[in-house]
């Protein structure tokens, strides 16, 4: 069998899809299917509905990941960003996750997860220039 590697400009997402697909199936074989389900917390005005941020995430593998907060800065500091995170922890327990887990940016809010209880694990120097990625978890269950 004759192989090489190409590089194309503008990849396919079926390519994509391949790599993905045999990749989950490799995995699945050694760790089991991921139930992935999905959360979401909407912070809303309550007169007109319009969704002003929230957090959204999801549960795999026995951890929770928040993929993404936002609170709009004029309501930062009022403990919305805590209320978020508390419906998200409580989502996790009910879902007997071992953990909560996140990543976020050195300009964004790490005092904040800090002080919700979570605890550095990793860390991206120079992602963006200047600034870090940085790893979170929060340990529910041992």
């Amino acid at each position: 069998m004759a192989l090489q590697i190409t590089l194309p400009e503008n990849p396919s997402n079926e390519d994509v899809k391949v790599i993905y697909k045999v990749l989950l199936a490799f995995n699945t074989d050694i760790s089991g299917a991921p139930e992935n389900k999905p959360f979401l917390a909407l912070l809303r005005e309550t007169d007109t509905g319009e969704t002003l941020g929230g957090l959204h995430g999801y549960w795999f593998y026995g951890w929770f990941y928040i993929a993404m907060l936002f609170v709009p800065e004029q309501l930062r500091g009022k403990g919305y960003g805590m209320k978020l995170m508390d419906e998200a922890e409580k989502y996790a327990v009910k879902q007997g996750s071992y953990g909560i887990w996140l990543d976020s940016y050195s300009f964004q809010a790490p005092e904040f997860y800090e002080k919700a209880g979570y605890e550095k694990f990793g860390e991206l120097p120079n992602f963006p220039a200047g600034h870090s990625r940085v790893f979170y978890r929060k340990i529910l269950s041992k």
